[in-house]
């Protein structure tokens, strides 16, 4: 082994906007101490109770993935597991989540987008 992943970083235009809208999907605390960053306007982090670390860092010229365009492709999205899809579905949206693709109701999985565009899915587990 040569590394060990020590969080995904997302840009955006503003981080702490969207530690707070992560924070809603998965819980955990937003600019959590730790030797490894310091949080600022530019760098927040989210600490996952699963041990995840999600970090976001300002991109002022952050365009956003647009589902489907090869010309602003997704580049990588995030999957998490929920056990009842539709009322996943209901709180995401609430948080602040865009719909991208529902597909066919017997499909286990929904694709959205964050408040800054990244792409994810809420996968029935």
């Amino acid at each position: 082994m040569i590394a060990e992943l020590q969080c995904v970083v997302l840009d955006c235009p503003d981080p702490r906007r969207l530690a707070g809208f992560y924070r809603s999907l998965l819980g955990g605390t937003v600019n959590r101490q730790d030797r490894r960053w310091q949080t600022d306007e530019d760098w927040a982090t989210l600490h996952t109770p699963a041990g995840l670390v999600l970090a976001f860092q300002r991109s002022p010229d952050h365009r956003p993935p647009q589902w489907g365009d090869p010309a602003r492709p997704q580049q990588f999205h995030l999957d998490f597991g929920v056990p009842d899809l539709h009322a996943a579905r209901e709180e995401a949206l609430s948080a602040g989540a865009a719909l991208l693709d529902e597909g066919p109701a017997d499909r286990g999985w929904h694709i959205y987008a964050d408040p800054a565009g990244h792409p994810f899915c809420l996968v029935r587990h």
